[in-house]
C-alpha cells in the first residue's frame, strides 16, 4: 500500500494544470433594489454552467430565463427585454416541438423560507459567443430573470411564469 500511495503522488505531480474557465458572478436584485442573492456563470467547452444562490422568493417553483438586455431598471424588469434567442421567430418552451429559445432554462425551487440553491447547465448560450451560440456578454449584455411562478415550458411567450421578481445584470466587468 505504501508503494501505491507514492505512485499516485508522483502521477498527480506529472499531470498538467487545467486552465480555469471564465467565470462571472452577478447580483440578483428585487423590484425595490433589495439584495436577493447571486448567480455565477461559468463558461464551459459546450455551454454555460449557472449557479443560483437566491433568497427572498415565494416558496415553490420559479421560471428562470436569460433575457436579451443587461438592464434591470424599473420594478418590473421589462427593460431586460425578451428571452435570449438565436432565431428570427422566437419560440418559447423546453417542451415546444418547434424548438426553444436559447434563454429557456429549467425552473428553480425556493424552499419554505424562500431560499434557492440551484445549478443548471445550458448548451444554448455562451458568455462570449463561442461556437456561434448567442453571447450573454454582447454589446448590451443580458440579464438573468427569476419569475413569480413556474414555467410550463410550452405556453407562449414565457410559459405562464408570471411577473419578473428578481433580476441580475450580466455584463463584462
Amino acid at each position: 500500500m505504501h508503494r501505491f500511495t507514492i505512485a499516485l503522488a508522483a502521477a498527480a505531480i506529472a499531470l498538467p494544470a487545467l486552465a480555469q474557465p471564465a467565470s462571472l458572478t452577478v447580483d440578483l436584485k428585487g423590484p425595490a433594489g433589495e439584495d436577493m442573492g447571486v448567480a455565477t456563470l461559468t463558461e464551459g467547452p459546450r455551454g454555460v454552467l449557472l449557479r443560483v444562490e437566491g433568497r427572498g422568493l415565494k416558496p415553490g417553483w420559479h421560471g428562470l430565463h436569460f433575457h436579451q438586455k443587461g438592464d434591470c431598471s424599473g420594478p418590473d424588469f421589462k427593460s431586460a427585454g425578451s428571452h435570449v434567442h438565436d432565431q428570427d421567430a422566437a419560440v418559447h418552451g423546453l417542451f415546444n416541438p418547434a424548438a426553444n429559445e436559447a434563454g429557456d432554462l429549467p425552473n428553480v425551487w425556493a424552499t419554505s423560507v424562500g431560499i434557492v440553491n440551484a445549478e443548471v447547465f445550458t448548451t444554448w448560450v455562451s458568455l462570449t459567443g463561442a461556437e456561434g451560440r448567442p453571447a450573454l456578454l454582447d454589446a448590451d449584455g443580458s440579464a438573468l430573470v427569476i419569475h413569480a411562478g413556474p414555467d410550463d415550458h410550452a405556453s407562449q411567450p414565457i410559459g405562464g411564469a408570471g411577473a419578473r421578481v428578481a433580476c441580475a445584470v450580466i455584463k463584462a466587468p
